[in-house]
């Protein structure tokens, strides 16, 4: 589904992502681990199109379709989605009106017509059981005076509207409490399936006894130093990351 070649990317002339090469089939979920300023945050940029990074060497696939030179809104359309460490508040624009809007202009991108509004109000009412989401929730302004659980569970619902292909979550455990926590990975649990992939960007290992990962990835100073499965993961939360640089030679 996902295929990344030796790609380099960075900001402001500065070089963050040094040589990523990843691969992500359809049915996995792979973590991205790190210390702070390791690149992981930057990847998840460079997937989803963010214009501020500049690729200046390698390749990203989607589907074996090239997708380097798509802007970020063509590669949402495509079914990349990317839950946002820190969402945006949009005062007078309502959740279900934001999710209304972006899934007819993705499906305007594919030539097809509006969803008709009995569709979509069964699938809202779908989702948002499904996720545990009271209806009132969904016609307050888009994360405006939301908690930290609250935006997050939101993305998950957004997430779960688009029905994308590769879902990539950046951090989204940060400043959730552990009830916060097991809602939103419960959503992206019963989100999986044979025929999606996601990619969970994270500090702690706690988040991955929810959402338990098929592939752990360590990225550091810009590159995947180390692979493994989730073993890998409960290493780095007993030992820290020094040993892998020393292992590495980092």
């Amino acid at each position: 589904m996902l295929k990344i070649n030796d790609l380099h990317a960075s900001v402001e002339g500065k070089a963050i992502l040094k040589g990523i090469n990843l691969e992500v089939n359809a049915g996995e979920v792979h973590a991205i681990m790190g210390p702070n300023g390791s690149g992981k945050s930057t990847l998840a940029s460079v997937i989803a199109g963010k214009e501020e990074y500049d690729v200046t060497q390698g390749s990203i696939f989607l589907d074996e379709e090239d997708i380097d030179e798509l802007a970020a809104e063509e590669r949402a359309h495509k079914g990349i989605f990317l839950s946002f460490q820190y969402p945006v508040e949009i005062p007078g624009v309502s959740v279900t009106n934001f999710i209304r809007t972006a899934i007819n202009e993705t499906r305007k991108a594919k030539g097809l017509e509006d969803m008709p509004g009995k569709d979509m109000l069964k699938m809202i009412r779908e989702k948002s059981e499904m996720l545990e989401i009271d209806r009132k929730f969904l016609s307050r302004s888009l994360n405006e005076g939301f908690s930290g659980g609250e935006k997050k569970r939101n993305e998950i619902f957004q997430m779960a509207m688009l029905e994308p292909k590769l879902a990539i979550l950046d951090e989204t455990d940060s400043g959730l409490d552990i009830d916060a926590l097991r809602i939103v990975a419960n959503g992206v649990n019963k989100l999986k399936s044979k025929d999606n992939a996601v990619i969970v960007i994270t500090h702690y290992q706690r988040l991955l006894d929810y959402i338990v990962p098929d592939f752990v990835h360590v990225l550091h100073d810009g590159k995947i130093v180390k692979s493994g499965t989730k073993e890998l993961a409960h290493k780095l939360e007993a030992q820290g990351y020094d040993w892998i640089k020393e292992e590495v030679g980092v």
